[in-house]
């Protein structure tokens, strides 16, 4: 074999990093795994294949390759970054929290892998250690908001807390960054609601949410024409399994809408001995479009589909799945967008179950308005009228399922499950296929990471007090309530 060109492998690198600026991902990355595989040992193409692996659902490839990355340029910050989030995403915990240890040592003024491992340690339900590192990042970087936000929502806040003060002197400073106001904004409007002064939450939420909404434009009609066209894809579709239900892969989707009480509900199955949770995943809706078309391409006619589609379907998924958590059959989806495509995965996969939870519209879009979520996510969650609109959407696609498949699915409501907890666990745990088991009640003393805006909530026993927690903010939330009436959802 001829030796290696330096030159050539830097050229070719760079044309390949040409190629997926570009958007010519599949052309950047055979020019990368022919690199990879003549042995050039350029740490930029191992950390390249990564990140793209990761984002193609292959953990355990993409850890791979970062770790011969880091092996390569053992103190590159973006590497030990996105090796340790790897780590976090795969469930490796203990590899996650070293490494950001490692991070924070190479950059030892940066406050960003403090707070990537407070948020791991909060997943997991360390809350006093993760206020231990959040302080220790405030140390580095007193102006940055995100810091006090994830302080705030990890514990009821009181009054006289001097956290209080300190965020409200932060927000109204004039030299303050408009992005980490907003995080000061969401943080401050929780506060007021912990210590009981409702009628200062709004002073902050409003401007949060405007803010949120300039930089996160939507278009509520492009959400309505997404459901118009599914339903109109799989009106007269005969869902019928393509095999009979039997001993196979059987996922547990748990759908509905943020803030809806889905992470609740999976934490409770996850108390079973036969279940493991998977979180929020991205793959059944991913590879359901990739066969059915998608909101800007259209969607094709179900009928059109033969079983081949949907036995591909069923395997991709179950490697998919495979491939982000171990489990033996039994395992939770909490993909909350999986209500759009109920029939498809009924039809596709036999053993799987789907539960729908509701929740009081009022009380679930307030509790959205209210949280600020990861950049470019839930975009509708910051105008009042979009949530409306998209509540609507949420109603119109589940009651086209009623109609097309009334034993499709078990839908549950937030209110009946708090007030009569047993009652309703027990139905959930039976309509999930499941024998009953005690555990399934004492779901918040089970071990398991959590991820997401639930994560001090489900750390305790099912309570009511968020059971119309709207009726403080009537008056701030009648436009919401007006909006909800001229859709008819209300």
């Amino acid at each position: 074999m001829l030796p290696l060109n330096p030159s050539k492998i830097q050229s070719d690198f760079r044309r390949a990093m040409t190629l997926l600026k570009a958007g010519k991902r599949d052309d950047a990355q055979a020019m990368l795994q022919s690199l990879h595989n003549s042995g050039a040992v350029l740490p930029e193409i191992e950390f390249q294949l990564g990140r793209m692996a990761l984002a193609a659902g292959r953990t355990d490839v993409g850890i791979a390759h970062l770790e011969t990355a880091d092996a390569r340029r053992p103190d590159e910050p973006t590497i030990l970054e996105a090796l340790a989030g790897a780590y976090a995403a795969a469930g490796l915990n203990e590899k996650a929290l070293a490494t950001y240890d490692r991070w924070s040592a190479v950059q030892p003024k940066s406050a960003n892998p403090l707070i990537d491992k407070a948020l791991l340690l909060q997943r997991q339900g360390a809350m006093e250690e993760a206020e231990t590192v959040l302080k220790r990042a405030m140390k580095r970087d007193p102006r940055r908001g995100e810091i006090y936000r994830m302080l705030a929502v990890s514990r009821k806040l009181k009054p006289g807390d001097p956290l209080i003060r300190t965020m409200k002197k932060a927000e109204s400073d004039k030299h303050q960054s408009p992005e980490a106001r907003v995080q000061l904004q969401f943080a401050l409007a929780k506060a007021m609601e912990d210590t009981g002064k409702t009628d200062h939450v709004f002073r902050y939420l409003k401007p949060a949410n405007r803010a949120m909404k300039s930089a996160y434009r939507f278009d509520i009609r492009s959400r309505k024409a997404e459901v118009d066209g599914l339903i109109r894809a799989f009106s007269g579709e005969d869902f019928t399994p393509i095999s009979a239900a039997g001993n196979g892969f059987a996922p547990i989707f748990v759908t509905g809408l943020p803030r809806s009480g889905t992470t609740l509900v999976e934490q409770i199955l996850n108390a079973h001995s036969q279940v493991s949770a998977a979180g929020e995943q991205p793959h059944a809706l991913r590879l359901a479009y990739d066969i059915l078309g998608g909101p800007r391409s259209g969607f094709s006619k179900a009928r059109s589909l033969d079983e081949e589609d949907y036995r591909r379907f069923a395997s991709d998924y179950e490697d998919a799945m495979r491939a982000a958590i171990p489990f033996d059959r039994i395992v939770t989806d909490k993909a909350i967008q999986t209500h759009l495509i109920i029939g498809f995965l009924k039809r596709a996969l036999p053993d799987s179950k789907v539960i729908v939870v509701r929740r009081d519209p009022r009380d679930l879009l307030y509790s959205i308005y209210k949280n600020m979520f990861a950049p470019g996510t839930h975009r509708y969650a910051y105008d009042l009228e979009d949530l409306a609109g998209y509540y609507a959407s949420f109603v119109q696609i589940l009651d086209f399922w009623r109609r097309t498949l009334p034993d499709g699915f078990h839908e549950l409501h937030y209110e009946e499950l708090v007030a009569h907890p047993e009652e309703q666990t027990r139905a959930l745990v039976a309509a999930a296929g499941l024998e009953w088991e005690d555990g399934c009640l004492d779901f918040h003393a089970a071990k398991g990471e959590v991820k997401t805006l639930s994560v001090s909530q489900v750390r305790q026993p099912i309570y009511r007090s968020s059971a119309r927690a709207w009726e403080k903010y009537a008056a701030d939330l009648a436009p919401l309530t007006a909006a909800l009436e001229r859709e008819g959802v209300l």
